[in-house]
């Protein structure tokens, strides 16, 4: 199962557990680079556990003989790359030059001051699926350029809908009608995402208030949304679900690969969940092979919002070859190298173009799926102090999922602590 493991840290959106840090101040200018910023450089990423970024580092050093690039891989562990990233960044010891972070992290490294503004006309920027280039930016300036993307999907079972004559849900109501209603005849549970209290519940709870019409920040973390009735809808629909049983208390205790595997075994009618999922779920070993489909995340009136997830790339405040770091990111953004990062590394592009590539389509045919929900996804709240808020939507949600506080109570008490939060700020 190397590839699943590879596939869910390399999207690093979807297991970060992140540890308690109040963002530091700015500082006030990196360091000005030898001569005209160029020359090696490393990059610093999680484990490369597919081994497919090596030979692409390779391509550019072949050409690049002064510039060559020394991959530095972290653990495999989102939450300790961050505190190894963190670390280093703070020292101030340019040891990395460029950086793979999670798109989550891109505001609380830019408003820290260990990530570089870069010049917005040095990438391709409208060859990007419009949503992922906002994740890039802070404060009204880009500070990264989108390297991988991610949105979450649903997955049904397609051979029991059919035998049902109903097709897949496009609202919630259609969701947990078919839940409630169509899983119990066979024997398996309703709908499950990922409802632990980490990174992935509040994911699933943001695109849940996203769906709504909802939002939790706004002005780069400076004002607090959330206290709305489209927070509560979203918060009040996954807790109802449990209240009612076709979200299954197990899930209160599903991450990726548990919420995966239960799918898998055909345990579940509905799965929330990566595109990963995909070709684990149509393998030999798995249960719902040829039985299942795709869809877009279903909403309140149609179509939801997913999450974006994935990974960026920035350029440390601290190189001494800013220039050399731009072109490198130039080059692994580009549309020969983004395809081989679907597949060498499957990882979804943020090229838009090939995910109407017929070649490319038939080999993973989720792409055309993948790419309605990247268009309708959101980021998540962007805040300088995002380790603290996203602590807070995850002890809050999961108290409104377990049932130990009411939604509307629970949405009253988040806003009260994201106030806390942006206080602190």
């Amino acid at each position: 199962m190397r590839w699943i493991r590879a596939a869910t840290r390399g999207l690093l959106a979807v297991a970060v557990v992140l540890a308690g840090y109040a963002g530091g101040g700015a500082r006030a200018e990196g360091p000005s680079g030898d001569g005209d910023g160029r020359g090696p450089m490393t990059l610093a990423t999680a484990g490369d556990l597919t081994g497919y970024l090596g030979p692409l580092l390779d391509g550019w050093n072949r050409t690049h003989p002064d510039e060559k690039v020394t991959l530095v891989e972290l653990p495999d562990s989102a939450d300790e790359t961050r505190a190894q990233m963190i670390t280093e960044l703070r020292a101030g010891r340019g040891r990395f030059d460029v950086l793979n972070i999670d798109v989550a992290w891109t505001s609380e490294f830019a408003a820290a001051g260990w990530i570089a503004p870069v010049e917005r006309d040095r990438f391709p920027l409208g060859s990007f699926l419009p949503p992922v280039v906002d994740t890039a930016t802070f404060d009204g300036r880009l500070y990264a350029v989108p390297y991988v993307t991610n949105a979450g999907l649903l997955y049904y079972r397609k051979d029991i809908l059919r035998r049902e004559g109903e097709q897949p849900p496009r609202t919630w109501a259609d969701l947990e009608r078919q839940a409630r209603t169509i899983a119990p005849k066979y024997g398996i549970d309703g709908y499950a995402g990922q409802f632990l209290p980490y990174e992935g519940l509040a994911v699933n709870v943001t695109e849940a208030v996203h769906s709504a019409g909802g939002s939790f920040l706004r002005d780069d973390g400076e004002r607090v949304t959330v206290d709305s009735a489209a927070a509560r809808a979203g918060l009040g629909f996954l807790a109802r679900g449990v209240r009612d049983g076709w979200i299954p208390q197990e899930a209160l205790r599903f991450k990726e690969e548990e919420s995966r595997q239960a799918f898998q075994d055909g345990r579940l009618l509905f799965l929330r969940n990566w595109p990963y999922v995909y070709s684990g779920a149509g393998g030999k070993d798995s249960e719902v092979a040829g039985k299942f489909g795709v869809t877009p995340l279903p909403g309140p009136d149609g179509a939801g919002a997913s999450v974006l997830g994935g990974s960026n790339l920035a350029v440390s405040a601290d190189s001494r070859h800013r220039e050399s770091a731009a072109d490198l990111m130039a080059y692994l953004t580009s549309e020969p190298v983004q395809r081989k990062v679907l597949t060498e590394g499957s990882l979804p592009p943020v090229r838009s173009a090939l995910y109407t590539d017929p070649q490319l389509v038939r080999a993973y045919p989720y792409l055309p799926t993948l790419r309605r929900s990247l268009l309708a996804a959101e980021p998540r709240p962007k805040s300088p102090r995002y380790d603290q808020v996203t602590l807070a939507v995850q002890a809050v949600a999961y108290d409104a999922l377990a049932m130990r506080q009411s939604p509307e109570r629970a949405v009253d008490r988040l806003a009260r602590e994201l106030r806390a939060v942006a206080r602190r700020g």
